[in-house]
Formats: structure tokens, sequence, C-alpha cells
């Protein structure tokens, strides 16, 4: 059995919209210390699917996005960190959706700029891949491009 991972309550919205029939739902909480504190427990083996909003400079609110890969959002400084890949959906239901493919990078704030393009921010995808979970796939729904205002509109989420 699976185990969908999401940040927010409201994001249990999109279980049902994208992955209909999921029931194995872990509410984490927003941001790394409470992805490392929902997860340390979980057998590195579990299938996991991370699903939640996600903004983006340049994709169309309301995108499909499967995340390829994660990477932390330092776009000030360069150093040596790891690419995490992910595993892709596995799912028919999403990919007759055809989603976009690209990069997540995560953060620990909300990303309000940035000259990344053709990818999208979040605030948890980089630290659960970077726990080990060898089964992990992500889909992100863009929320809004990088405006906490058009956020809140969208999702009622964090403050």
């Amino acid at each position: 059995m699976r185990t969908i991972l999401i940040a927010e309550e409201g994001e249990r919205k999109l279980v049902e919209q994208y992955l209909p029939g999921e029931t194995n739902i872990l509410v984490t909480g927003v941001g790394a210390l409470n992805i490392i504190r929902a997860l340390r427990d979980l057998p590195r083996d579990t299938e996991l699917i991370n699903i939640g909003y996600a903004g983006s400079a340049n994709y169309p609110i309301g995108t499909l996005v499967e995340v390829t890969e994660c990477r932390l959002h330092h776009p000030n400084v360069t150093y040596a960190e790891p690419v995490l890949p992910l595993q892709p959906i596995d799912d028919l239901f999403v990919r007759a959706l055809q989603p976009v493919k690209a990069v997540c990078y995560s953060n620990t704030d909300f990303v309000l700029s940035s000259p990344y393009t053709d990818c999208v921010f979040d605030m948890e995808s980089a630290y659960i891949a970077a726990q080990g979970f060898t089964r992990l796939a992500a889909l992100k729904i863009v929320s809004d491009n990088l405006s906490l205002h058009a956020y809140h509109e969208l999702t009622n989420g964090v403050q």
C-alpha cells in the first residue's frame, strides 16, 4: 500500500482530484522540520507520493507537474550538493492528464522571486527525498506565480 503525503489538510482535495480512491494519507505539516518529524519512522521502502501546491515563475496557475528531481533553492550561493531524482508516477489517471515534467526546488520559506524558470518551488519535496526513500514520486499543482497573496487566495494555506 502506498502513502500519500500532503503538507496541509487543505491539500486533501488534490488527492481526491488527482489520485482518486487513495485513503492512506499522511498530513506532514509544512517545511523541513515537520517533514523530518513526520517521516522519521517510516520504512525507507514505503511507496510515497507527495502531492501539493507549488509556485512557479512561469507555469500557469493550475498546471499539473510531475516532479523529476528535487534540489534546494539557494540562488545567492553555489555549493556542491546532490540532485535527488524521483520515481515516475505509476498512475494511469495521472499519466492520462499528461503533466509537465520538471524540477522542484524546495526552500525554507515561500519563494517570492527567482531567476529559475520551467520548474516549481515548494517547502517539502527535497527534504522528503533527502531522507532516502527509494519509492518516492511527487505531483505538484501550480498555485501561484511566486505570489503569497495568490497562494492564499487559491489554497487558504499556511499563513
